[in-house]
């Protein structure tokens, strides 16, 4: 219905693929980070080495997951403003930091590659120069 109303004329076939395209958790509807996903532009290959070589850098053990464990001595948490203001541990400092590339539908305060490579697509998607990408990956990273 929604594609009828914004004048896309589909057969319902048709809507019914796209949707199940859209629709990759399977709950019978689309979230807004669902559409953003189904939209993104595909990464170029310098993209994607940049992002595993990040990935990398941060799997100090190298089993393919990122841990607190594997954060220790890769990211100074007393750095952080709040662990400055005596807010947070640097245990919670390193757990936010994880939130972030974590699966918001299965958080475990771990980071799969797949994940970081997820988190990082969306950043690609809004940087439109492959060496602005290049760069900015260098500069956080150290890389």
């Amino acid at each position: 219905k929604g594609l009828r109303d914004y004048g896309l004329a589909v057969e319902d076939k048709e809507a019914r693929e796209l949707f199940q395209r859209f629709d990759t958790d399977g709950s019978g509807s689309i979230d807004f980070d669902e559409f953003l996903l189904a939209l993104r532009p595909p990464m170029s290959k310098r993209r994607k080495e940049l992002i595993a070589l990040a990935f990398q850098k941060l799997d100090k053990t190298g089993d393919g997951v990122v841990t607190i464990e594997d954060l220790q001595g890769v990211y100074n948490a007393s750095m952080h403003p709040k662990f400055k203001s005596g807010e947070w541990t640097e245990e919670r400092v390193f757990q936010e930091f994880l939130k972030t590339f974590d699966d918001k539908n299965n958080p475990d305060n771990k980071i799969t590659h797949e994940e970081f490579v997820n988190y990082y697509a969306g950043v690609s998607a809004s940087v439109d120069s492959d060496a602005y990408f290049d760069l900015m990956m260098k500069q956080a990273w150290k890389i």
